[in-house]
């Protein structure tokens, strides 16, 4: 496969240029214009931080990316999935509350906040994995699919399970819905806590399968017909249903690319990475850590796969911040150095799985040219 270009600019602004001029020009350097936009949706995916945390991207970004699509006639939306897991995202409700909190509305961004599936995360197409290994149908947020046109517009930082995250994290996991989030993390079954089950029986009315009963009020997961879908947890309003069996960090990274690919594989798709506030973590936490490197920079391309490698690279090239997990970790006496910042911080993670599984795919190439703009 040939090698794709990666456009990349730094933060340095001189008097009179901000930040979201630069990430305008990448953008118009890179090729967004030559996406017919014209009377389509168009998808903006992004991460609108966990309430806690303030590492995850300013709205001001999502507003420039926006406004381009406008010029081109598009009607772009700014878009997520509900989350698998309890906090302040895991409904719709919810999570719109949260990006209101954290900045994103229509009068900061320009544009409309969709959450692509639906109220209780259970509103998703299967979409076929072309040359899927692990998965044959991915389980998107409707709202996601429905859109002409896909752009990821993606925070570059750090991950505790993936090694990092870039734009084919915001796409795989961040576009799956409550079910395909599960299908990824996990081939197990989901558990009751009855301690906190109050009865309501809505996980019943969700489940597809007929696995779910009730006994003296509390609800009960028959392993042999439960699927792992995941929509049970959805639809439970107290936290009390959740799923152990987390699948090992190679095989989820895998999967990971499998949803990516079923998102991005036949439409007009551009990808944006923005590597600053680089947490050791995802953005899906209630807190960030200090960043582990110094701000690196902008990134932009039609590859996503071209796009995370030409990030990672520049991220493994970057001296290590002090006083941050990443650092700690170094100083540590005892401390195996395995010459890699995203093992460094997170020693269990294997980020290169993703990559070489999306190239494997097809999805794009893990050789690239790199273009920098002053």
């Amino acid at each position: 496969m040939s090698k794709s270009k990666v456009w990349f600019t730094d933060f340095r602004c001189p008097v009179g240029t901000s930040i979201t001029d630069k990430l305008r020009r990448l953008c118009l350097a890179a090729g967004i214009k030559d996406i017919d936009m014209e009377n389509k949706f168009v998808a903006i995916k992004m991460h609108f931080g966990e309430l806690g945390n303030l590492a995850y991207l300013r709205p001001q970004y999502a507003k420039c990316v926006a406004d381009i699509c406008k010029e081109q006639g598009g009607r772009p939306f700014l878009t997520d999935c509900n989350t698998l897991y309890p906090g302040s995202r895991k409904h719709a409700l919810e999570h719109m509350d949260c990006a209101n909190l954290n900045g994103f509305s229509p009068l900061t961004t320009g544009c409309q906040v969709i959450i692509a599936d639906g109220l209780k995360g259970t509103d998703d197409v299967c979409v076929p994995v072309r040359g899927g290994e692990y998965v044959k149908e991915a389980k998107i947020g409707r709202a996601i699919m429905d859109a002409d046109v896909f752009i990821s517009l993606a925070h570059f930082k750090g991950h505790e399970a993936t090694g990092f995250g870039g734009a084919l994290k915001n796409i795989g996991m961040g576009c799956g819905s409550r079910a395909g989030k599960m299908e990824q993390h996990s081939s197990g079954k989901c558990v009751v806590n009855e301690e906190l089950c109050k009865g309501c029986r809505k996980c019943a009315k969700e489940c597809g399968s007929n696995a779910i009963t009730y006994e003296n009020n509390k609800a009960h997961i028959h392993e042999d017909l439960c699927k792992g879908c995941g929509r049970c947890i959805g639809a439970c309003g107290f936290d009390a249903i959740s799923n152990e069996s987390w699948d090992a960090n190679d095989k989820l990274d895998r999967k990971m690319a499998e949803y990516a690919w079923a998102v991005v594989d036949g439409r007009p798709c551009f990808h944006i990475n923005i590597a600053r506030d680089i947490s050791p973590n995802c953005d899906c936490h209630g807190e960030n850590d200090a960043a582990i490197l110094p701000n690196i920079g902008m990134f932009a391309s039609f590859d996503p796969v071209a796009l995370d490698q030409a990030s990672a690279d520049m991220c493994l090239k970057a001296e290590p911040m002090p006083n941050s997990q990443l650092s700690d970790n170094l100083a540590k006496p005892d401390w195996e150095h395995h010459h890699d910042n995203f093992l460094d911080s997170n020693p269990n993670v294997k980020w290169k799985e993703t990559l070489e599984h999306a190239e494997k795919l097809g999805m794009g190439s893990r050789e690239y040219e790199l273009v920098t703009l002053k």
